[in-house]
């Protein structure tokens, strides 16, 4: 991987200077939900599909994930709350542009089901601002597919 990111804390999540917030609601409960995010890593692209590969590292605290289109990202994880929280920062990537990245999803319950949501918080170059704002439509396409699938992953594994 090409370069290291500034390493920012959880309240990069609120004071990011982009954030994109997303949410969507799965029928698995909160715990479910966060096993599938945060103790099957490995499981990741057979439901998020702009992931091509997700390894754990350092028995948990941090991933190699890799993207369609040949983006890399070393990551640490920063917050481990089963059923609540499990968010990461970006350590290291090969995505130009990007000086500081990472990414919280929140679980809270939606009746029998979570509301899951996804907080992708970005520092970077004045061409990496702008071109992800303009991808907010496309990165919110994504993650309500993701969501779609891991809610259709979890409903399988549980019949």
């Amino acid at each position: 991987m090409a370069r290291r990111l500034r390493a920012v804390g959880l309240d990069f999540v609120e004071s990011a200077p982009l954030r994109l917030v997303f949410a969507a609601e799965v029928s698995a409960p909160p715990d479910t939900v966060y096993r599938a995010l945060a103790d099957d890593v490995e499981g990741w692209p057979g439901w998020f599909t702009a992931v091509t590969s997700a390894l754990p590292l350092d028995g948990g605290a941090g991933r190699e994930v890799r993207l369609r289109g040949g983006i890399a990202f070393r990551e640490a994880v920063v917050a481990t709350e089963p059923g609540e929280r499990y968010a990461y920062r970006v350590d290291r990537t090969n995505a130009p542009g990007v000086q500081a990245l990472l990414e919280e999803w929140r679980l809270t319950p939606a009746g029998t089901g979570t509301r899951v949501q996804w907080t992708f918080a970005a520092d970077g170059s004045p061409p990496f601002r702008f071109m992800l704002r303009r991808a907010r439509g496309a990165v919110g396409r994504s993650f309500r597919e993701a969501v779609r699938n891991l809610d259709r992953r979890l409903s399988a594994a549980a019949a």
